[in-house]
């Protein structure tokens, strides 16, 4: 199965419907969101997947994030603060991690496959002991163009692939 982790989406529509534009193309299924997608109305581009979602530092309209997300169906929610999924066979954990302590903490407990965050603004991909850490990169003007991408998690192989998203 292909998941498609995004975040600090910040209220960018063209970035939101480039992405779900790849998503489709590249059979996503389900989306992970790390945080950051700031207010409702950017919601409801993600329709036709299941997406989980957690609050970033710039998520404020908590309860109207909350109605978008479950108003998308498919199982769709948002989290709180750290989302603890099983998808397809994998333990994956998600926060937005303004603190990178508490990433590496998340991934050294072992608990978890896969430890998807964000807030950082910039592509990551590595291995915390058998622990995959990703943070998918981010979607706003003043993000480096080489960060502007969405990870694409394959659950068979446990491997990341990074694409650029134009928007």
């Amino acid at each position: 199965m292909n998941v498609g982790c995004i975040s600090d989406t910040h209220d960018t529509v063209s970035a939101v419907e480039a992405a779900t534009e790849l998503f489709a193309a590249r059979t996503v299924e389900v989306v992970l969101h790390a945080g950051d997608v700031v207010a409702p109305p950017v919601v409801p581009f993600f329709e036709g997947f299941e997406v989980h979602a957690v609050l970033g530092n710039n998520d404020g309209e908590v309860r109207g994030l909350t109605a978008a997300f479950d108003d998308l169906g498919d199982g769709s929610a948002l989290h709180g603060r750290f989302a603890s999924l099983r998808i397809d066979g994998l333990d994956v954990a998600m926060l937005h991690g303004e603190h990178l302590d508490e990433v590496e903490a998340v991934a050294r407990s072992g608990d978890y496959d896969v430890v998807c965050y964000g807030h950082h603004h910039r592509r990551d991909r590595r291995t915390v002991g058998d622990t995959l850490v990703v943070n998918p990169g981010a979607h706003f003007p003043t993000v480096p163009d080489d960060h502007r991408t969405v990870a694409i998690l394959d659950t068979e192989d446990v491997s990341v692939t990074f694409e650029r998203v134009e928007g």
